[in-house]
């Protein structure tokens, strides 16, 4: 039975997550989780994606990405592949680090985007790592609170525009394909 074909289109948003192998660490100190960003800044540049928040958590990810070019396949191809490269070379091991596949959720709702953002930014504090996730040093959430992009591939207006009813009218408009718009 093959895979089932992933539905990319220009500007769509994605849930993308990821998991290690048998639930294993993909980050064993602060150095792989800066290599990890390294890489998914590379990405955004090269594939021109836009993240709109993250949080590395230490067997898995969360990402919320926007692809206006209709190519998470290769973006996600690079972060999978050259992190486990990089993995793989610093700890000297060999083989696979993901589980498989990652799994992109195609977000169609604009009031789901508000909820997700809260979801990966809360996901320390469900799994007990922080009590508040300012504290956790490996999530976006302290963009979020200052309020703008601090860094050229993390697109935290973009993330926070979501949460005001007035840009959000403006947003489906220019960035959610009309098909898949929810009409009120």
């Amino acid at each position: 039975m093959s895979r089932p074909l992933r539905i990319e289109y220009p500007n769509a948003f994605y849930h993308v997550m990821n998991r290690g192998t048998a639930r294993q660490a993909i980050y064993l100190n602060d150095d792989d989780y800066e290599i990890f960003l390294e890489v998914l800044k590379e990405a955004s540049r090269y594939f021109t994606i836009r993240i709109i928040s993250y949080c590395l958590m230490p067997n898995h990810y969360h990402l919320l990405i926007q692809t206006p070019k209709a190519n998470l396949s290769r973006a996600m191809r690079h972060l999978n592949g050259v992190y486990t490269q990089r993995f793989n070379r610093l700890h000297k091991k060999d083989g696979p680090l993901f589980r498989g596949r990652y799994k992109a959720i195609l977000i169609q709702e604009n009031g789901y985007l508000t909820h997700l953002i809260r979801y990966i930014h809360l996901n320390p504090v469900q799994a007990n790592l922080a009590e508040d996730p300012l504290k956790y040093p490996w999530s976006s959430h302290k963009q979020y609170l200052k309020g703008q992009d601090q860094a050229p591939w993390l697109y935290v207006r973009l993330g926070l525009a979501f949460f005001s009813k007035k840009n959000i009218s403006w947003l489906t408009k220019k960035l959610i394909p009309k098909c898949l718009r929810k009409e009120r």
